[in-house]
Order: structure tokens, then sequence, then C-alpha cells
């Protein structure tokens, strides 16, 4: 079985915020409740984060996760990166070193921010006292396997920083981070129909660097995921209202949301 975890479906500030509280959201609503944006995967025997939010501790103790292989950044807002020390905990868990993905030039920025987390493969580190984040760079729309997992990046547009999206198993589950388009050019790497497609959504009209919830529908009408989660939703995204206005098949996130599927095998290449 593979599955889809949301840790957190927030935002920057959270719901409640600190300046705004609960917004337009419901505060009996406890889906309205949401700690920063994190999602933990389970594809092709592989179990990965994308992102560390700053709120990780916390989303690792909720969800039982005590293993990690890998770890997919999108960009280095603070809300997506500086949970990042809270991996130690896993390295102490697990004696191992986590796997460290992010285009070239996110990476130089967290080597920059956290340099005492990244350890090169061939130090002999101890990763009970100190982390031991491997660093793995990679090249927009070249697909790679992680083990079993074939994984392409693409590059996000729109952004005010730049954004990595994730296609893994050539479409079986599509993740995109901030954005306000995804480039045409994407789309030849979803070769089948995805169980799970992740959205951000942060307001429902859009704003400068954040696509609308008109947006989001258009991609999921092109794609016709078999399930369609929007996340990473601010204060003026209340949980029923956001679920009222999508179809069938679409649908917000909350912590703590869950989605199991059969995986089919793919092929690795020689």
């Amino acid at each position: 079985m593979s599955k889809v975890l949301i840790l957190g479906a927030g935002a920057a500030p959270g719901v409640p915020s600190l300046a705004n509280g609960f917004g337009e959201c419901d505060p009996k609503n406890e889906k309205n409740i949401r700690l920063r944006s994190g999602t933990y995967m389970e594809i092709s025997g592989v179990k990965f984060l994308i992102d560390t939010s700053p709120d990780l501790r916390m989303q690792l103790i909720l969800g039982n996760i005590r293993a990690l292989d890998a770890v997919f950044y999108t960009h280095t807002h603070a809300d997506h990166l500086h949970g990042i020390d809270d991996l130690r905990e896993i390295n102490r868990i697990t004696g191992q070193a986590i796997e460290l993905f992010a285009s070239p030039d996110n990476l130089e920025i967290i080597r920059t921010r956290f340099p005492y987390l990244i350890a090169e493969k061939k130090e002999d580190v101890e990763p009970v006292y100190r982390a031991a984040l491997h660093p793995n760079t990679f090249n927009y729309e070249e697909s790679f396997y992680f083990r079993d997992l074939k994984v392409t990046p693409i590059k996000l547009q729109g952004h005010n920083v730049e954004c990595s999206g994730y296609i893994f198993n050539d479409g079986e589950v599509v993740h995109i981070s901030d954005f306000r388009d995804i480039p045409e050019s994407a789309f030849q790497f979803i070769k089948r129909k995805p169980e799970v497609m992740i959205m951000p959504l942060t307001s429902p009209e859009g704003s400068r660097f954040h696509a609308s919830l008109a947006t989001l529908l258009e991609y999921a009408q092109r794609l016709q995921p078999k399930k369609t989660i929007i996340t990473h939703m601010a204060v003026e995204c209340d949980y029923e209202t956001v679920k009222n206005a999508c179809p069938k098949g679409i649908e917000p996130a909350y912590d703590g949301l869950e989605i199991a599927w059969r995986s089919a095998a793919v092929a690795q290449a020689v």
C-alpha cells in the first residue's frame, strides 16, 4: 500500500494566526486548526517528507513517524524549511542518514543557513550526536530514481522564490508547492492518471505570488486525478467554504488527512 499523510495544511502563519486569529475560518470546526504545510508519503517502499515545517516535531509525533529515507524540498521559505533541525530525532532513532533532495540553488541556501546539518556521504559522522543529511541535487525535468521511486522535479512559475514541484512515478502522485502556474513542459511527464494531486491555495482569490482556487480547479480538471487535495491554506480559507466550492474528487486538506491506495510497480530503467 502507498499513502499520503497531510502533516500540516496551513500556510506560513498557521491557523489560528497570531495576528488574525481564525480570520474567515470557523473556530468551532477542528479542521480549521492548521499547522504549517508539510506532507509525508510512502510510495514504492520509500518513506519521505515534502519539506520540514517549523511544526515538524509535533507533526512527526502526531503522525508516529520514526523513520525516513529522504526529504524533498520545494523552496527555502521558513515555513517550508526551518523545522529541518528536528530531523536529528529521526537520525537518533534510526542511526542512519537521511537523503536530502533540492535544486542546486535551494541546496546552497540550505547549506548556508544550516551548515551543521549537512553531512557529505564520505564523512564519518555519528548521527546520534549530529544530524546526518546527505545532500543531493537534480536538474529540472530530468527524471531520476531514488531506490524504486521515480522522481521528476519541475520548476514552478510565479512564486517570489525558486520553487520545485515533484512528479512521482510518472504521475502516481503530483505535488505542487507555492506557485502561480505549472510550466506546460511539465505535463509531458505526467503519463498516468494521478492517484493524488496536492496543490496549495493560501487564499481563495489568489495573490501576486499564489494561485487562486479557480486556477487549482482548472489544473485538476485537466489532469483528472482520482483525488485532489488542496493544502497550504491561510486564515482566508474556511474548510467548509472551500469544500463547498469544490466538485467531487477535490477537497481541502486538514491536519492528519490520510489517503491510501495500492501502488502499481514502476519498471526502473537499467
